[in-house]
Order: C-alpha cells, then structure tokens, then sequence
C-alpha cells in the first residue's frame, strides 16, 4: 500500500496521510515538489565522500523508531533553527507510537557514548520514505543531516531496495535544497503523475 501512495507523492507522518502540491511561509507561495532518489542510479558526490570520511569516527545504528528522551530533548534543540512552521514535538511527525501502522526504523549516530544525530523512515516492499532527520546543534560542522541521508540511502541499497522517497522540497530557493544534491534524484511532475529524472 504505501509503495503505491508514496509513488504518486502522498506523505505519512504519525497516523496522517497527505499530499500537497502548493504552501506559503515567509516568502509567500512556494511550489511543492515531492523527491525520490533512483537507489540503482546514485553515485556520492565529491563533496558527499568528504562528508562520510568526516565522520569515519562515528557509529551508525537502525533500531526500531521510539521517542526516547535523549532523542526528544534533541529535537528541542534542533527545531530552535527554524523561525516558521516550528513544530512542537517529534510525535508530529512519528506519532505516540511510531511504527504503529507502517515499521518505522531509527537511524542513531553516536559519538562514544552520545548520541549525535538520529534519522527516521519507514520501510514498504521496495522503498524506504525519509521521515524527519535532527541532530545536536553543537555538532553542525559535521553535515550530519547530510550524512543520516547518505546512510538512509546505504541502508537501502544493503537491503536491496528500488528508491529511497526523501520527502519534499520546493521549485523555488529553500533550506531543504540540499535534498536536491543527490545523484539519481527524480521529481513529482504533478500534471502527468510521473517521475522526471532531475535535469530532463
């Protein structure tokens, strides 16, 4: 079910689905553009193996998602860089019980005995869709937003996986136009439903 609803640009946060292809914040109307990347077709780029050598110190862990409180606590912290739309807590996005309707894993990236960073998704038959990704503030110069993403891709591949779905970003300028910066990307084309390779 949710590789059909994920392919035709539906989201999924806690116990709601939805899609949508037009929003407004600050700079008024932005255009909506649900991503996926072509696991079979992505390469890291230079800037993206200088990223994973960074943090060749780091353990990465998936584990099944729960609000912990250390990952909870990090969120707080996290959020505080957004100034529109802030959300109030993780269960916006996982709800009280993640995993409830669709396995939801957690990405843990820990430096000795803390842990740094923590991405969530969710797993289908042949994909797996990006939830929400945080990480301590203190640990910024480490790109580890990028890097949970780059492990979620790994993750995908490892497990044989068609795509990896890594949420929305907007036609116009935006804090998410990294997502964009990923080798075998495709985007929602609204008017015909399809997958356009970015680029064409």
């Amino acid at each position: 079910m949710m590789d059909r609803f994920w392919s035709v640009g539906w989201r999924h946060f806690g116990t709601e689905f939805f899609r949508y292809s037009l929003s407004f914040n600050e700079h008024g109307q932005q255009t909506i553009q649900p991503l996926r990347i072509d696991l079979s077709r992505f390469v890291a780029s230079k800037s993206q193996r200088r990223v994973l050598r960074r943090n060749a110190d780091l353990e990465v862990r998936f584990v099944p998602a729960s609000l912990h409180p250390r990952v909870c606590e990090m969120f707080q912290q996290h959020k505080q860089r957004f100034t529109f739309n802030v959300p109030d807590h993780l269960r916006d996005f996982l709800g009280d019980r993640p995993g409830q309707l669709i396995p939801c894993w957690e990405c843990q990236v820990w430096q000795a005995e803390e842990l740094v960073a923590a991405s969530f998704m969710e797993s289908s038959k042949t994909a797996v869709s990006s939830v929400y990704g945080l990480f301590d503030p203190a640990q910024s110069s480490r790109s580890l937003g990028i890097f949970t993403m780059l492990m979620e891709i790994d993750y995908g591949i490892r497990h044989g996986l068609d795509y990896l779905y890594s949420g929305y970003a907007t036609r116009e300028p935006s804090h998410y136009d990294y997502k964009k910066k990923f080798a075998g990307l495709e985007i929602y084309d609204w008017a015909t439903g399809r997958w356009v390779p970015d680029g064409v």
